[in-house]
């Protein structure tokens, strides 16, 4: 966590507690005054200062519930139009749908419905950026899910954090239909158009040149990586379109503010959505799921996602004699 982050984070924690306790105080103080338990007066200011404390917290309690049962299982669809050089003109748009961080636990949340939402979008493509499970006990639950959304269309994973980090070991993707790219570029063919897609697992970040020098110049090319601090590195590079996830934009976020926390070098530059730098087109997506361990399962301004990306033919500019 770089250090911005920490201290937005304990400067929310802390005004959280503080906005709770003065809540607590004067409800407690008040409680005391109806049993007829003499109470010295609030100065106007505390007064006004609770008042302001109490209509936080009570407005807290259903923000709360809404993160923990409304919102993580509210997927949002987002359609995002790319416009590729390297694709012949007259080629149909490819499309391709991004799931990331589905963060499976033992119990189901969102994967029974996932592959029914790609399905409807009907992509050519389906790619999988990272961050499989949070515990073995969901390891069944993911690898089902991905079975069914690798039946809709071909379907290709890089391994994120959570996947290298704590099961390495673990067969995520085998049997399931989904390729792996641990550290390589492949060409696809997609209705007669060739379409490069570059895969890096974290962990084999050293292996990104040789990705690219596969990659033939000019080609239209799509990297996959779970941070998106690759952007720097690949930019301007021939890389049309890397999708990215990690952050799950902060997965709570604040209002007209956004993320508290991304897990990115760049804290908040890319903390989610659609950039462009150079030439590439860097996608954040904000994920399915919620991080694991002792983090509570919320998720609050920040809907899971899955992106469709439309690949299109870049329109060439007039020319006037």
């Amino acid at each position: 966590m770089q250090p911005a982050e920490q201290f937005r984070v304990t400067v929310f924690i802390g005004l959280l507690a503080a906005v709770y306790v003065l809540a607590a105080g004067t409800i407690v103080r008040w409680i005391r005054q109806r049993i007829n338990d003499p109470q010295p007066p609030f100065p106007v200011w505390s007064m006004r200062i609770r008042r302001v404390a109490l209509c936080l917290a009570a407005v807290g309690i259903p923000c709360f519930a809404y993160g923990w049962l409304v919102e993580p299982y509210w997927p949002e669809v987002v359609h995002v139009r790319i416009d590729v050089p390297g694709l012949p003109a007259g080629t149909t748009p490819i499309r391709i749908a991004q799931i990331a961080d589905i963060h499976s636990d033992p119990t189901e949340r969102l994967e029974g419905r996932l592959p029914d939402i790609v399905a409807k979008e009907k992509p050519d493509l389906i790619v999988f950026t990272g961050d499989a499970i949070n515990s073995r006990e969901g390891l069944p639950i993911f690898r089902r899910c991905l079975s069914r959304i690798a039946a809709i269309a071909p379907t290709y994973a890089v391994r994120g954090n959570w996947d290298s980090w704590y099961f390495a070991d673990a067969d995520l993707f085998g049997g399931t239909g989904a390729r792996e790219l641990g550290a390589e570029a492949i060409p696809v063919r997609i209705r007669g158009a060739l379409l490069w897609l570059g895969g890096i697992a974290v962990g084999r970040e050293s292996r990104l040149e040789e990705v690219l020098a596969t990659i033939p110049r000019g080609a239209p090319a799509v990297l996959l990586y779970h941070y998106p601090d690759l952007i720097e590195d690949v930019r301007g590079r021939g890389i049309d379109l890397y999708c990215a996830s990690h952050t799950h934009g902060g997965q709570v976020a604040i209002p007209f503010y956004g993320a508290l926390v991304t897990f990115s070098r760049f804290d908040k530059k890319y903390e989610s959505g659609l950039f462009h730098e150079a030439g590439t087109t860097l996608y954040v997506n904000r994920g399915i799921g919620m991080e694991g361990g002792p983090v509570p399962r919320v998720r609050f301004w920040a809907r899971p996602e899955i992106t469709v990306f439309d690949l299109v033919p870049k329109r060439q500019p007039l020319t006037t004699r």
